[in-house]
């Protein structure tokens, strides 16, 4: 018997290949990126401002209550330079005055800003006294920008500064085919080094054999004949029957890990997390009432009026996210259903008064013969959310975190020590129990946090 050496060539002419497709790739991407780059710069070069400084000045001063492309608290700033140069004869020194004391103006008499104060309901514009005008260039420069194209789209068109012809007009599809293309070569060569091996094979007389499957005994008359491992086999599966049939009994009422599905997506990684939101701020009631409360729209409205859409963040969406479809566009269509429960006219920027309720499906859940009171925990005791309801700024889809038993409250009772700081009634406690008992440290629990009246009446 003969052996034939074959792989190794076969490996190396797969490697070769594939390098090869790649460094392919990597040099029609990379001559795309320099193109677009080449053309975002020219433009940013023919604005007064720079337009990437501008979008930062644009977000921090002027988002909240303007967009480009749409009305919102305040008018659309696409293009406004132009737009008022064109239509009201204002020119860029109009536009210094404005944004640096919008008040001024108006008292002052100006015909155009008396105009706009009247159109939005009198509201005068906050002043920015401490921008200057190279900000304000910067921030007209970003308004007046086109908006990105893709990449491709821009690669087509684009000349390479200097006036040579760009190779980057190659496409995506252009590169796909490329690939498509190299990749079919290898699966051709591989046959006919394949078809080659078995022309060698048997010319030199190598013959493949099948060994033939020997008759054994089934599994199960082995495993019948053997009585004792019968007998072990039946004790265990008794045992671990008996043990999961308990496990399964005491699970009853425990919804530990239920994540429904909310009629609107409520995203706390975004709110709590990104945003570092306090719960408090939209659970209230949680401070001072028995119940945390689920928050009214009109407190999403707050922030909601002015953020239409979900831009993302700036490193943009993980590669988890876009599995689950988390994308920009969800969210944006999710901040449309809030604004149909709420009835917000986006384009007039009122209430219709066409609301309709939303039908929340409430997670967590205590049977009625216990009492827990939100108050107590939160304002009273200082509690975190987060040690009943988990890591909830880390939570895309609220669940429930804690099993909420009896075990699991009357266990934090006992672990969890009383702050005795600027507080005379609890140290005067801890001093009687200190002499009498030595007790180290004061819990809930010494204090009557397991006595059955407080939380079973």
């Amino acid at each position: 018997m003969k052996k034939v050496l074959y792989r190794s060539q076969i490996s190396t002419l797969f490697s070769f290949l594939l390098v090869g497709s790649l460094l392919l790739t990597n040099n029609l991407f990379a001559q795309d990126q320099a193109a677009a780059e080449a053309v975002a710069t020219e433009a940013d070069a023919s604005l007064g401002g720079d337009p990437v400084k501008g979008k930062q000045l644009f977000n921090q001063n002027c988002a909240a209550c303007h967009a480009l492309d749409r009305k919102m608290t305040g008018p659309a700033l696409a293009n406004v330079e132009t737009r008022l140069a064109e239509e009201e004869g204002l020119d860029k020194e109009w536009l210094y005055s404005w944004i640096k004391n919008s008040a001024g103006m108006i008292s002052s008499g100006d015909a155009y800003a008396n105009k706009i104060y009247a159109e939005y309901n009198q509201a005068a514009m906050t002043a920015f006294p401490t921008l200057s005008n190279a900000d304000i260039d910067n921030i007209l420069a970003y308004t007046a920008a086109p908006p990105p194209a893709p990449v491709q789209a821009v690669a087509t068109t684009a000349e390479v500064p200097g006036g040579a012809a760009s190779s980057s007009g190659i496409t995506n599809e252009v590169i796909l085919g490329a690939l498509v293309l190299v990749f079919g070569l290898l699966v051709m060569m591989l046959i006919l080094v394949n078809t080659t091996l078995k022309r060698i094979a048997e010319a030199n007389g190598v013959v493949v054999e099948k060994a033939k499957a020997e008759k054994r005994m089934p599994i199960w008359k082995a495993f019948a004949k053997n009585q004792f491992l019968v007998l072990c086999s039946v004790i265990f599966l008794l045992l671990a029957s008996a043990y999961y049939a308990y496990g399964w009994m005491m699970q009853i009422g425990v919804d530990q890990g239920y994540q429904p599905i909310q009629p609107i997506h409520y995203s706390h990684k975004i709110h709590a997390g990104d945003n570092k939101i306090e719960c408090k701020y939209c659970h209230s009631s949680a401070r001072v009432s028995k119940h945390s409360g689920i928050p009214s729209l009109n407190v999403c409205m707050n922030c909601h009026k002015s953020i239409y859409e979900y831009k993302g963040n700036p490193e943009g969406p993980s590669a988890e996210d876009l599995a689950n479809g988390y994308t920009n566009e969800f969210y944006t269509a999710e901040i449309k259903k809030l604004y149909k429960a709420v009835g917000w006219n986006e384009e007039e920027q009122r209430y219709t008064g066409e609301s309709k309720p939303v039908e929340w499906v409430r997670i967590h859940n205590l049977p009625d013969l216990a009492y827990f009171n939100h108050s107590q925990h939160v304002s009273v005791a200082g509690i975190e959310c987060q040690t009943c309801h988990g890591p909830v700024e880390e939570m895309e889809i609220m669940y429930q975190y804690a099993p909420l038993t009896m075990g699991w409250c009357i266990n934090c009772h006992r672990e969890t020590e009383v702050n005795l700081q600027d507080n005379e009634y609890y140290e005067k406690i801890h001093k009687a129990l200190s002499e009498k008992y030595g007790v180290e440290k004061l819990t809930a629990a010494q204090l009557g946090g397991l006595e059955c009246g407080k939380c079973h009446y």
